[in-house]
C-alpha cells in the first residue's frame, strides 16, 4: 500500500470514532470501516484483516460496558462461545481462499444486504432487563446462531452487530439493551478469533489497523454509554443512509469504472 496522507488517516479517523459509537449502540460499524478501508485502495484480504484489528478494540470495549453495567452474563452463553469460535476460524479460513476480484464484487453486495436487513427489521421496546434462564433449553439455538454468524464475521464481518441484536431478540426474547450486550461479547469473540488468523495469514496492516483501533474504541465507549441511556432509534436513519452511499460507490468502483 501507497504511504497514506495525514488528511487522509485523520479522516479514516473520525469514521472509526463513528462506526465504535453506532456499533456498540446498534451493530454494524463494519459496514462503515470495511468500505472506508476498501476505498483507500487496501486489497479486499487486508481490508477485512485491518478491520478485524480495529474492530477488536471497539468490540472489547462495548462488550465489558455492558458486562459492568450488568447487562451481560457470560455463564448463560457457552455454546455460543464455542460455536463463534469454530465459526469464525472457519469463516476467514474459507475467505482466505476466495479470489481477491471476487471479493470485491461480493462485498458491496454483502454490505447492501446488511443495510437492507437493518431497515427492515425493527427493534421492539422493552423496558425490563430479563435474562433467560440457566438450562439447556437454548443450546441447540445457541450452536446454530453462533456457528453462523461467527462464520459470516470470520468471512465479511459487516453488520454482524446487527445481525447478533436482532437475532438475540427474536431468539431469546430479550430487549434492545439485554442483546447488544450479548451482541458485543460475541462480536468481540469472532473479531479476536479472526483477528489471530489473519495475522498468522499475512493480512493486516498493523499501523492502519492500531490507528482506527484506538478511535473505534473510544467510540464504542461513548456509544456504550449512550445506548445504555437513550437507546438506539436515534442513529438508525443516518446509519443505514451513509452504509448505503459507501456500498453503492464500492459497487460502482467494483463493477463499472473497470469496463
Amino acid at each position: 500500500m501507497e504511504y497514506l496522507e495525514p488528511s487522509m488517516l485523520l479522516i479514516l479517523a473520525v469514521v472509526a470514532f463513528i462506526a465504535g459509537f453506532i456499533d456498540a449502540v446498534a451493530g454494524g460499524g463494519g459496514m462503515l470501516t470495511v468500505p472506508a478501508l476498501l476505498s483507500i485502495g487496501l486489497p479486499p484480504h487486508m481490508a477485512l484483516g485491518t478491520n478485524k484489528l480495529a474492530a477488536s478494540f471497539a468490540s472489547s470495549t462495548a462488550a465489558f460496558t455492558y458486562y459492568k453495567k450488568k447487562l451481560f452474563k457470560p455463564k448463560l452463553w457457552l455454546p455460543n462461545f464455542i460455536a463463534t469460535l469454530i465459526g469464525a476460524t472457519c469463516g476467514t479460513l474459507f475467505v482466505d481462499s476466495i479470489s481477491t476480484d471476487w471479493l470485491e464484487k461480493a462485498l458491496p453486495l454483502v454490505i447492501l444486504a446488511a443495510a437492507l436487513y437493518t431497515i427492515i427489521h425493527k427493534t421492539p421496546d422493552a423496558n425490563k432487563n430479563i435474562m433467560p434462564k440457566p438450562g439447556t433449553k437454548h443450546s441447540a439455538t445457541q450452536v446454530a446462531q453462533g456457528f453462523s454468524l461467527g462464520f459470516y464475521d470470520g468471512v465479511a464481518g459487516p453488520g454482524t452487530g446487527a445481525f447478533w441484536t436482532v437475532s438475540s431478540m427474536a431468539l431469546y426474547r430479550l430487549n434492545i439493551l439485554l442483546a447488544s450486550g450479548l451482541a458485543k461479547a460475541m462480536n468481540f469473540t469472532s473479531n479476536f478469533t479472526s483477528l489471530i488468523t489473519f495475522a498468522l495469514l499475512g493480512h493486516i496492516d498493523w499501523v492502519l489497523g492500531l490507528t482506527m483501533g484506538f478511535c473505534l474504541m473510544l467510540g464504542a465507549y461513548f456509544g456504550a454509554h449512550s445506548a445504555i441511556r437513550f437507546g438506539a432509534t436515534f442513529i438508525r436513519p443516518v446509519f443505514v443512509t451513509v452504509v448505503t452511499i459507501l456500498a453503492v460507490k464500492l459497487a460502482y468502483d467494483a463493477w463499472f469504472v473497470s469496463l
